[in-house]
């Protein structure tokens, strides 16, 4: 089988979309641009780009489709720090923060900004730690890990 790409559709703003994600996500870059003429000031068509070597494409496909909860790229965070820089970042100019470490960026695409502590947190051996756990995650938009351990600690 082929290698499986990510196309996402924008309506414009594909340059600057990949632009945004290439300067959040480690190891990443934008690797060509299609344009709709020959001069380097046309409109993209096509941007080629690569989130810590997985490679996307954006597509300035126009206003017929838009992005929805539906799908949503989840980012595993090893620590309190990169669950804030992810945050502030794909939050920034226009964001929309919402429940439970979801959030849309200033296109409309949905991000889990996860810390990667969490599944041992709410699937953990201890069932009434792990039920603390996710009833304090449930509060949050950002979510605090220091918090979710102290609930899950029961303190």
């Amino acid at each position: 089988m082929g290698s499986i790409t990510p196309c996402l559709w924008f309506d414009g703003q594909a340059e600057q979309a990949a632009d945004l994600y290439t300067s959040v996500v480690r190891n990443s870059q934008v690797v060509s641009v299609a344009r709709a003429g020959g001069n380097p000031d046309d409109p993209a068509l096509t941007v080629s780009f690569e989130l810590d070597g997985q490679p996307f494409v954006a597509l300035n496909g126009g206003p017929q489709f838009t992005f929805t909860e539906a799908v949503s790229f989840q980012i595993g965070c090893a620590n309190q720090a990169e669950v804030d820089h992810y945050w502030a970042a794909l939050t920034a100019d226009g964001g929309e923060e919402s429940r439970c470490g979801w959030l849309k960026d200033r296109f409309g695409l949905s991000w889990q900004i996860v810390p990667t502590v969490l599944p041992q947190l709410i699937g953990g051996d201890d069932a009434d730690g792990a039920q603390r756990a996710v009833q304090a995650m449930l509060q949050m938009h950002k979510l605090d890990i220091a918090a979710l351990e102290a609930a899950y600690r029961g303190e």
